[in-house]
């Protein structure tokens, strides 16, 4: 048992038993919370804003991903470079992409879109929605839900 663990009077980490500390959770929800409260002032929860985008009138949005593109990698290869571990201590493991023939990327892409057209929201920020008070968004939500226990129900019997 290392150090920490005989200070911490836990379970070894990564064990089944170990749960993840109080301190750690407070932290991803006060993180979700701030995250919440940047998708909401920079608009991008908004309705018309994303409406602009699929119209391609407006810039906002594209600008927003442009930014959030190189954001993502760089979490990536910090991840990989700095060994970044879970709230459970557990090594992040980030397996190769198997693109096959990519026919799931397109399927799953344009499904996604097509959800993301006429609800206006993709999944993040439809829970920055509801906590905005667009009540109606507890019925995306439980679609989004339903939709992803059905491909977790199919994946078995999907060609991948």
């Amino acid at each position: 048992m290392g150090t920490a663990d005989r200070t911490l009077g836990s379970p070894r980490a990564g064990s089944p038993s170990s749960a993840p500390r109080p301190l750690g959770l407070w932290v991803y929800t006060l993180a979700g919370i701030l995250f919440g409260i940047v998708l909401t002032k920079a608009e991008v929860i908004s309705w018309f804003r994303i409406q602009e985008m699929f119209r391609f009138q407006g810039f906002h949005m594209f600008g927003i991903f442009a930014t959030a593109l190189p954001m993502g990698i760089l979490t990536v290869q910090a991840i990989k470079r700095w060994g970044v571990r879970t709230v459970r201590e557990e090594a992040i493991v980030l397996q190769p992409k198997q693109w096959g023939r990519g026919i799931r990327y397109i399927v799953g892409g344009t499904i996604f879109g097509l959800g993301w057209a006429l609800t206006g929201a993709c999944p993040g920020p439809r829970f920055a929605l509801l906590g905005g008070g667009v009540g109606v968004m507890i019925v995306a939500i439980g679609s989004a839900l339903v939709g992803t226990w059905t491909y977790g129900w199919l994946r078995p019997r999907l060609p991948h």
